[in-house]
C-alpha cells in the first residue's frame, strides 16, 4: 500500500549528486527563497510498470496547473530511474521493475530518494520511496547433497554440522526454520551465530549398526515465513563404517556326517560353515581343529578357508565306529566360535531292498475321501543291522502318502481329495531305501488313473453375449454361437444347449429364436421387424450329461438393426381422390413467401429416417422452391400477372437409407387474389384431369387388347401351318386309305340307311412311329353304327389295318367323335 506524508520545513535536506544534477543543486543552493516539502511512500517490490505509487500533487498541496507551468520533473542521481511523474495527473508511477534484493541486498529498511523540482517560483520537494519485501525467493542450498561417513562405533551425542541455506528475502520472508525427516538415529539441533543467521547440525541419539543399516538417507528442509511459504531441500547421505564388533557364528551347533569304512583319501565328509556380520577384512574367517593332540589330523583335514572336511587317512570301522571333535572359526580380529562335528562310520551295504506288490487298485474315483487305500506292498532287505532297516517314501508333490502298519508292510493311501480335471492320472514312484551308507534303494512305479464324476458344471466364457441381426432377415438364419466348456470327461462333459422358457411381448421366446442342442448355434425362427421389436433378451442353459446333470445359464442380448424398409409417409398435404385441395398465393407475394409445408414421417430410425425434400416437377420451376430439410415451399421470385393461376408441383420426399426410399406428393397452387377466380379455374382443371385420366386408361387398354389379338393370331397361324405339314407327311408315308369326311347330315345310299351323326376319323402319326401309342376312345352314346355288306371292301381294309393299331408300338392314334360326345 502506497502512502504519502507531506512535510513542510524551513530546513532543506540536500542530496548531492554528480554531473548536471550537482550543478543544478548548487544553483538552487544560491537562491534565498525556496519552498520545500518532504514525502515518504512505501510500496512492495516487483510492481508492474505504470503502477501507482502516490498522488504527489495532492500530497504536496499543488495544483495540476502549477505542475505543468512549473515544468515539474524528477531529479535523481541514479542511472536507473525507477519512478516517473505524470504531470497531467499529478501522480507518481513505477517506471522500472524494482527488485528489493538487487537494490538493497540484506539492508533493511530498503529505500531510495529523489527530488521533484518546480520553477517560477522555484520549489524543491524531497520524496523517499521505501521498498517492502515480498516472498519471491525460496531458501536454497549450495550443494545438492551432503555426504557423511560415520563409524558405527560413534557414541550417542556426536554432532555433525550441516551446510546452511540461503534466502535472499529479509524479515519474516527470510529463512526461519530447518526440518529433518523422521529417523531412528539422528535429531536436528538449530543454532544462531553472532549475526543472527541460523545454522543446523544433526546429533546422534543412538549408536549406528552397519550390519542393520549400512547406509542412511535423510532430507533437510529449510523453510521461510512468507505467505505462501517457500522451502528448499538437500539430501543427507550417511555411510556407516564397519568395526569388528561381531564374532563368527556357525549355522549349526552340531554337524553330523557318515563315512564308509575304507573310504579312499580325499573323500568328502561334510562342510562346516560360519558367517561374520562384519564387512571387509573383518569378515574373513579361518577354520581349524581345536584338539590337535588326539591324532585327528591323521584321519581328517579341514580346509581353513572353505571349512570342507576330507578323509586323509585310513578309516577302520572295527577300531572306531564314530569320530567326534570340535572345529573353531576365527576372524582377523581374533574373535572365535566353535561347533561340534560327529562322524559315523558305517559298514559296507551291498544289498538293495526288494519291493513286492500285494494289491493295487486302478482306477480310483476322484470323489474318493482322503485315506482311501490304493495298494499294499511288502519290502524286504537281506542286509542286517542298519543296512537292513528300510524306509519307504514317495514324491511329496503327489496327493498320496505311504503308511507302515506292520513290519515290512506298507499301505499306499490318498492324502487329499483328487481332482481328475487337474490331473487325470499319476505315476506314483515308491522308493525303498535302507539305512546303509551309502544307502541302497529300489523303486517301483504305479500308474494310477482317476475316474471322473460329474462335479463341474458347464461354464460359459462370458456372462453376457451380444449379437446383432438386421431386420427382415430370413427365417432360420444363424445369429451367433454360444459355447460352454465342461472340464469333466466323457458323458459328464457332453453339453446340451436349451432355450429357457420366457415370454416376449406375450409370445413364447421359441417363436422368435431357437438353439441347436448340440452346437449351441442360435437361429432366428422368424423375420424380425425393427419397428415392432428392437431387442431380445434370452437365456440359454448349458446342461451336461452327468447324473444328476449340472447346468449354467448365460444371457444373450440380440439387438435388431434397422433397415430402410419403410418409405416416407406424407402427412400433409392430404391426397384425396374426390376433391381438389389447393394452396392460394396472392399475386402480391414477395420473394420467400411461404406457400405451404410438406410434412412427412418415416417409421425407420437413424439415418434411414432422415428426410430430404426435392421438387421433381413444377408448372413453373422458376417460381417455387422446396426446402431440402424442412419441406417448406416458398416463392423464389416476385409473383407477376403473367404467372398462370393453376400451378401444379410434384414434391419427392426421400430418406437417407441405402438404398433410399421415397414418396411423391402433388401440391396444387392457385396464384390469385380472389377465391371465385380460383374456383372457376380449378373446376376446369378437375374436369380436364378426369378426362385426361380416362383417356389414358382407355388408350392403355386398347393397346393391350390389340397386342393380345396380334399374338393370338400369330400363334394360330403357325400352329395351322405346322399341323398341315405334319398331316401331309403322315399320309405320304402311310398305307392307310383316306377315309372320307362326311359333312353333317350326309346320307349313304350304298347301305340300308342314313348316318344320323357326324363321324370324324382322325389319323395321327408321329415322326418316331415305332414308339407311338395307339389310343381308342369308348362310345359316348348308345348309337350303333351299322354298315351294309356291300361296303365290306372298305371295312376289310380297315380291319386289315387293325393289327397295326393293336400293336403297342403302333404309330397311329385314331379317334372317332360325334356331336353327341362319342369318342373311339
Amino acid at each position: 500500500m502506497a502512502f504519502g506524508i507531506p512535510l513542510h520545513s524551513p530546513c532543506v535536506k540536500w542530496r548531492f549528486c554528480f554531473g548536471r544534477t550537482w550543478q543544478l543543486l548548487s544553483f538552487l543552493f544560491c537562491l534565498n527563497h525556496i519552498v520545500s516539502g518532504q514525502i515518504r511512500y512505501s510500496i512492495p517490490e516487483e510492481m508492474k510498470k505504470g503502477s501507482l505509487i502516490g498522488n504527489v500533487a495532492q500530497d504536496l498541496g499543488l495544483d495540476l496547473k502549477r505542475l505543468r507551468s512549473g515544468r515539474a520533473r524528477i531529479v535523481t542521481g541514479e542511472n536507473i530511474q525507477y519512478t516517473e511523474l505524470k504531470t497531467d495527473k499529478g501522480i507518481l508511477v513505477v517506471n522500472e521493475r524494482i527488485d528489493r534484493e538487487q537494490l538493497c541486498g540484506d539492508v533493511t529498511p530498503c529505500s531510495f530518494s529523489f527530488e521533484v523540482i518546480l520553477e517560477n517560483p522555484m520549489e524543491l520537494h524531497h520524496i523517499t520511496v521505501e521498498i517492502l519485501d515480498i516472498n519471491d525467493h525460496s531458501p536454497t542450498f549450495k550443494r545438492n547433497a551432503i555426504h557423511f561417513e560415520i563409524s558405527e562405533s560413534a557414541g550417542s551425542g556426536a554432532r555433525f554440522s550441516l551446510a546452511s541455506a540461503e534466502d535472499s528475502d529479509v524479515g519474516v520472508n527470510g529463512l526461519q526454520d530447518y526440518i529433518l525427516t523422521p529417523n531412528d538415529y539422528f535429531v536436528l539441533k538449530q543454532n544462531s551465530d553472532a549475526s543472527g543467521k541460523k545454522y543446523a547440525e544433526i546429533v546422534l541419539q543412538k549408536p549406528l549398526d552397519r550390519e542393520e543399516h549400512p547406509n542412511l538417507s535423510l532430507k533437510l528442509i529449510a523453510v521461510d515465513g512468507g505467505t505462501p511459504q517457500r522451502s528448499g531441500t538437500v539430501n543427507i547421505d550417511i555411510t556407516v563404517l564397519d568395526v569388528n564388533d561381531n564374532s563368527p557364528a556357525f549355522n549349526q551347533s552340531v554337524y553330523k556326517a557318515t563315512v564308509m569304512e575304507n573310504a579312499p583319501k580325499d573323500t568328502y565328509v561334510t562342510t562346516v560353515n560360519a558367517s561374520d556380520a562384519d564387512h571387509g577384512t573383518n569378515s574373513l574367517i579361518t577354520y581349524y581343529f581345536s584338539d590337535l593332540n588326539s591324532g585327528l589330523t591323521d584321519v581328517f583335514s579341514v580346509d581353513e578357508k572353505t571349512g570342507v572336511i576330507l578323509v586323509t587317512g585310513l578309516i577302520d570301522y572295527e577300531k572306531n565306529k564314530n569320530y567326534e571333535f570340535r572345529v573353531e572359526a576365527k576372524d582377523q580380529g581374533g574373535l572365535t566360535d566353535s561347533s561340534n562335528v560327529v562322524i559315523e562310520v558305517v559298514d559296507v551295504n551291498d544289498n538293495a531292498p526288494v519291493i513286492n506288490v500285494m494289491s493295487f487298485t486302478s482306477p480310483v474315483s476322484e470323489d474318493s475321501p482322503p485315506g482311501t487305500t490304493i495298494g499294499i506292498i511288502n519290502v524286504k532287505d537281506l542286509d542286517s543291522g542298519d543296512n537292513g532297516q528300510v524306509t519307504c517314501s514317495i514324491d511329496r508333490n503327489a496327493p498320496f502318502k505311504i503308511k507302515s502298519n506292520l513290519r515290512n508292510y506298507y499301505t499306499l493311501v490318498t492324502d487329499s481329495v483328487l481332482d481328475r480335471e487337474t490331473v487325470s492320472d499319476y505315476n506314483i514312484t515308491v522308493v525303498a531305501t535302507d539305512a546303509g551308507s551309502p544307502p541302497l534303494s529300489s523303486k517301483k512305479t504305479f500308474h494310477l488313473k482317476v475316474s471322473d464324476v460329474n462335479d463341474n458344471a458347464p461354464v460359459f466364457p462370458r456372462g453376457v453375449y451380444n449379437a446383432f441381426i438386421t431386420e427382415n432377415n430370413s427365417p432360420g438364419v444363424s445369429v451367433l454361437t454360444v459355447r460352454a466348456k465342461d472340464p469333466d470327461g466323457n458323458q459328464n462333459a457332453r453339453i446340451s444347449y436349451i432355450l429357457e422358457d420366457s415370454a416376449i411381448g406375450g409370445s413364447p421366446v421359441s417363436q422368435y429364436v431357437s438353439v441347436n442342442a448340440e452346437s449351441g448355434v442360435i437361429h432366428a425362427v422368424r423375420s424380425f421387424d425393427y419397428e415392432q421389436i428392437k431387442q431380445l433378451i434370452i437365456v440359454v442353459k448349458a446342461q451336461d450329461g452327468g447324473s444328476p446333470p449340472l447346468s449354467s445359464n448365460v444371457t444373450v442380448k440380440l439387438m435388431i438393426q434397422d433397415q430402410n424398409d419403410n418409405a416416407p409417409q406424407v402427412l400433409y398435404p392430404v391426397q384425396t381422390g374426390g376433391s381438389l385441395v389447393a394452396e392460394m398465393v396472392p399475386r402480391s407475394a414477395d420473394v420467400g413467401y411461404l406457400v405451404t409445408k410438406v410434412v412427412a414421417v418415416d417409421v425407420d430410425s437413424g439415418q434411414n429416417a432422415w428426410l430430404s425434400y426435392k421438387l421433381q416437377k413444377a408448372t413453373d420451376r422458376a417460381l417455387f422452391e422446396v426446402g431440402l430439410q424442412n419441406g417448406e415451399i416458398r416463392t423464389i421470385r416476385q409473383v407477376t400477372d403473367k404467372d398462370a393461376v393453376k400451378q401444379r408441383l410434384t414434391v419427392v420426399v426421400e430418406d437417407n437409407g441405402q438404398p433410399s426410399r421415397s414418396a411423391t406428393v402433388n401440391v396444387n397452387v392457385a396464384v390469385a387474389d380472389s377465391f371465385p377466380e380460383v374456383l372457376s379455374e380449378f373446376t376446369d382443371f378437375t374436369h380436364d384431369k378426369e378426362y385426361n385420366d380416362s383417356l389414358t386408361f382407355y388408350l392403355v387398354l386398347a393397346l393391350a387388347v390389340v397386342s393380345f389379338l396380334f399374338i393370338t393370331c400369330l400363334v394360330v397361324i403357325i400352329s395351322v401351318k405346322i399341323y398341315r405339314w405334319r398331316q401331309s407327311r403322315i399320309l405320304y408315308h402311310s398305307n392307310l386309305p383316306v377315309i372320307p369326311y362326311y359333312p353333317p347330315r350326309y346320307s349313304d345310299t350304298l347301305g340300308t340307311g342314313t348316318l344320323q351323326h357326324v363321324y370324324n376319323y382322325e389319323v395321327c402319326r408321329t415322326t418316331d412311329s415305332r414308339k407311338s401309342d395307339c389310343k381308342f376312345g369308348t362310345v359316348g352314346s348308345q348309337n350303333v353304327l351299322i354298315m351294309d355288306p356291300s361296303s365290306t371292301g372298305t371295312m376289310q381294309r380297315i380291319q386289315s389295318e387293325k393289327s397295326i393299331l393293336d400293336e403297342p408300338d403302333s404309330p397311329l392314334e385314331v379317334s372317332y367323335s360325334d356331336r353327341s360326345g362319342m369318342k373311339f
